[in-house]
């Protein structure tokens, strides 16, 4: 644990001066550390801060913004969802007799499934692939900041895209099951 302390007497800009010290009695060497600050220049205060909390507080807002980052990110992912699911039922509804002929003629419900959820497929990944640069260049620009930083790896962007891809291909197949689980009959007669 460390403390920060003004230094220098005679000096107009009062440079710090820190002072590492042990966890244990902190309160004893606080009033030590005053006494002796006193007898050597009385006439500036003795102001102390933690260097964990001076240091916590340049990072406070990035860790707020990365909160507020989380929070509208997944909205984001919610709302897209919904809206997925909301254009499966559509295109599901419009090609219910389609779907219906197709299982008359023996086509397996994976089939049908890959028919409707790969047109999906097709855009999220055309999505993907324009965000995966924007991405990295903002990610590159935030980084930039920090003295230390990580590199961003490949993995980080593969992750992320496949997960895209699972979450449309689970909501729109969702939808899509439902529609191709059902009786051919049923849905010839539609309309």
């Amino acid at each position: 644990m460390g403390y920060l302390l003004p230094a220098a007497v005679n000096s107009t800009r009062r440079p710090y001066l820190l002072v590492r010290v042990g966890s244990a009695g902190t309160y004893e060497i606080l009033s030590y550390l005053r006494k002796t600050w006193e007898s050597f220049s009385p006439d500036l205060p003795f102001e102390f801060s933690f260097l964990d909390e001076r240091v916590n507080a340049l990072y406070q807002n990035d860790s707020r913004a990365g909160r507020i980052v989380s929070i509208f990110s997944g909205l984001a992912i919610f709302i897209s969802c919904l809206g997925l699911f909301g254009l499966a039922a559509y295109v599901t509804e419009q090609r219910t007799k389609e779907i219906g002929v197709r299982k008359v003629l023996g086509a397996r419900l994976g089939t049908i499934l890959w028919l409707l959820t790969g047109q999906f497929v097709k855009w999220v990944a055309a999505a993907i692939l324009i965000a995966w640069p924007l991405g990295y260049w903002l990610m590159h620009r935030w980084l930039e900041g920090f003295a230390f930083r990580t590199n961003l790896s490949v993995w980080l962007f593969l992750g992320s895209g496949l997960a895209a891809l699972l979450i449309a291909v689970a909501t729109v197949g969702a939808q899509v099951m439902r529609t191709a689980a059902a009786d051919p009959v049923k849905s010839l007669r539609y309309e």
